[in-house]
């Protein structure tokens, strides 16, 4: 029965977090030549992913006065600011850029940047993990758990692959400063979008 519970969990976890590839590596390419950058992604990827399981788990558990389904959909509002800070300053230093004849210093990546934004991305995820949890008894949803967060550094591994091959990240290097702000400004109104909030569905 548990081994049972680690394949749904894994096939849960890949069906549920695959387009974080996307955002870790922009964050990666954002990063790039800056000493601690890896370290720095995991660490806001856990913290937003825990922030994620914290919250399954607590409306699985009958505490939804904690985190009303109706409060998730304006989560979107951090990858939507984190994008617009992101194009404003990407704007102001255009002439730098240009100087640099198309090459991107690395940025300092932040940690609460990455687990803000893997956390409001996670409204899906906690839609998602909340009915399978209330399906499964308690050793399962430990079970879940563990293999998410085992996952996770997986996820983090994968997206810097990605990022670091040199035709991918040559891309990313060069139009980082594009896509990260439209992709993070994306993601922030899908959220808010497809969850209703400020009743745009």
């Amino acid at each position: 029965m548990i081994f049972l519970s680690i394949l749904q969990a894994v096939g849960l976890f890949l069906v549920t977090n695959i387009d974080d590839i996307i955002v870790l590596s922009l964050f990666f390419a954002r990063g790039a030549g800056q000493r601690g950058t890896t370290t720095r992604i995991l660490l806001g990827q856990y913290l937003g992913f825990a922030g994620i399981l914290g919250a399954a788990v607590l409306v699985a558990l009958g505490a939804g006065a904690f985190l009303p389904p109706e409060v998730i959909p304006y989560f979107g509002l951090i990858p939507l600011g984190l994008g617009l800070w992101a194009a404003w300053q990407a704007w102001r230093n255009r002439d730098d850029d240009d100087d640099d004849e198309g090459k991107i210093e690395g940025k300092k990546v932040a940690v609460w940047a990455v687990a803000g934004v893997t956390f409001a991305n996670g409204g899906d995820n906690i839609g998602v993990y909340v009915p399978v949890f209330l399906s499964v008894g308690p050793a399962a949803v430990v079970a879940y758990c563990v293999v998410f967060l085992a996952l996770v550094a997986v996820l983090v591994v994968v997206a810097k692959f990605i990022a670091t091959r040199r035709p991918i990240a040559e891309i990313l290097e060069r139009w980082e400063h594009v896509l990260f702000p439209l992709v993070l400004i994306g993601l922030g109104i899908f959220i808010l979008v497809s969850g209703g909030a400020f009743g745009l569905r």
